[in-house]
């Protein structure tokens, strides 16, 4: 990991509302962090291509692709809203809450 790229994604980091993320999910390019991980670090991890960290958060269900029971609550919720990190081809996210607030 180098220095420079987790600064480069700390200042893409950003917040979302569901219904700008819609496009990505049709897509098939949005994965969900859980709340207990650090949406940094996992961007760091996905863009450093270290398959053995990310495979291990897959494994426990901390990182995954959205469940059909998790879209259909956020199409019905438009306006819910998601810290968003873009490591290309994703857009990688985390539900907002006050934990997961980005400094």
């Amino acid at each position: 990991m180098t220095v420079e790229l987790r600064e480069e994604l700390a200042q893409s980091l950003d917040e979302a509302e569901w219904d700008w993320l819609m496009p990505h999910a049709k897509r098939d390019v949005v994965i969900v962090v859980s709340p207990d991980l650090n949406l940094l670090d996992v961007g760091v991890a996905i863009a450093n291509d270290n398959a053995t960290l990310v495979q291990s958060w897959i494994g426990t269900q901390q990182v995954h692709k959205p469940s059909a029971d998790e879209l259909n609550t956020w199409n019905q919720n438009p306006s819910k809203r998601f810290n968003t990190l873009i490591v290309q081809p994703f857009v990688v996210v985390q539900e907002w809450t006050e934990k997961t607030t980005p400094s």
